[in-house]
């Protein structure tokens, strides 16, 4: 399996690192696109370097690099992940705006049928927000607010993404053990 994993300028980047460590050991191959913004809360947020966050996925593409593979509909991927999403993201997936690689990457898996989960982080949401997103999920996308639960009592902020990062796992069908499932 193939996947692009974008990680966006919002808050939660935390959530994106954690994915890909969590398809890495799952074997996955990860196309990693980094906005300019999730670059620096990289920095801000976390204990990693942006060095260490690259080398976890298999092949890095630029934010601007249009002509990265993956900006191809005919190149051979199974699905994408937006981890956080900004909603000045989610507007440009919805709208079809594909002016960099990450809504260019977005926009190739609405039209070819493909898996795209864009995981808002977000709160609250303006109304024109809460419309693109529907218009995502009409499109056939899948919208996962990084919303995690707390019926497996976490401890701490790894147990709340390892509840989100099991659920994104859930839906492209790799099995996982990150979160105690209800019984």
């Amino acid at each position: 399996m193939k996947l692009v994993v974008a990680i966006c300028g919002a808050s939660g980047v935390g959530y994106g690192i954690e994915l890909l460590k969590a398809l890495k050991e799952a074997k996955i191959e990860t196309h990693l696109v980094l906005s300019e913004w999730a670059e620096k809360l990289i920095e801000e947020e976390t204990n990693y370097k942006l060095a260490e966050v690259k080398k976890l996925a298999d092949k890095c593409h630029g934010y601007k690099d249009m002509a990265a593979a993956i900006s191809s509909s005919s190149f051979s991927i199974d699905g994408m992940i937006v981890c956080p999403a900004t909603v000045k993201t989610v507007s440009e997936i919805a709208n079809a705006h594909s002016g960099n690689l990450i809504s260019r990457a977005a926009d190739n898996m609405l039209k070819t049928r493909k898996k795209l989960v864009v995981c808002i982080r977000e709160t609250p949401l303006s109304g024109p927000c809460l419309e693109n997103l529907a218009k995502i999920a009409k499109y056939g996308g899948i919208v996962m607010p990084l919303s995690p639960g707390f019926y497996h009592k976490p401890k701490s902020i790894k147990d709340l993404e390892a509840f989100i990062i099991g659920k994104i796992q859930d839906i492209f069908s790799i099995k996982n053990n990150k979160f105690k499932r209800w019984e």
